[in-house]
């Protein structure tokens, strides 16, 4: 079931994040520091956060929100399945769910960013078999060699 992040999620989701190994440990801070800020206030700036549970137990989550000053665009900024559940369609559940509500909110276009580094290679296929485009690369704009990579998918 995809259901709204509760504020009790927030270990979980970063222990989730943290165990998938791709995520940096500052990387993990940002995200408790992200989780905080929607619980506190961001909810209701239309940032959302949804987690994915099944039998009770937390298999994933995403969050999203609207790109300032744009014209109904929307950034996906977290998307994570724990390390078992990889390739067994959570993640495909999680972003045609983030799809769909942006596309219900009348977005036009969701940007994802990530990494060129190696590690991320499954994820930047899991976008492109989802029909995002590369959009952009940026080199060396984490560190040198390791290459900002932007995706792009036209939702209305």
């Amino acid at each position: 079931m995809i259901r709204p992040t509760q504020p009790a999620d927030t270990k979980t989701l970063l222990a989730l994040a943290s165990r998938t190994g791709v995520f940096k440990p500052h990387e993990i801070q940002a995200l408790d520091e992200v989780l905080t800020d929607y619980h506190a206030t961001n909810k209701g700036c239309e940032h959302q956060s949804i987690t994915f549970e099944e039998h009770g137990e937390i298999l994933g989550f995403a969050y999203y929100a609207p790109a300032a000053m744009t014209d109904r665009t929307w950034y996906l900024y977290w998307i994570a399945v724990t390390k078992q559940t990889q390739a067994k369609g959570i993640g495909s559940k999680l972003l045609n769910h983030v799809e769909q509500d942006i596309r219900t909110r009348k977005g036009r276009i969701l940007l994802i960013e990530t990494s060129s580094l190696p590690h991320y290679d499954l994820t930047r296929k899991f976008y492109i078999k989802h029909h995002y485009h590369q959009a952009a690369v940026i080199e060396d704009f984490y560190a040198d060699g390791d290459n900002l990579v932007v995706f792009s998918k036209r939702l209305s």
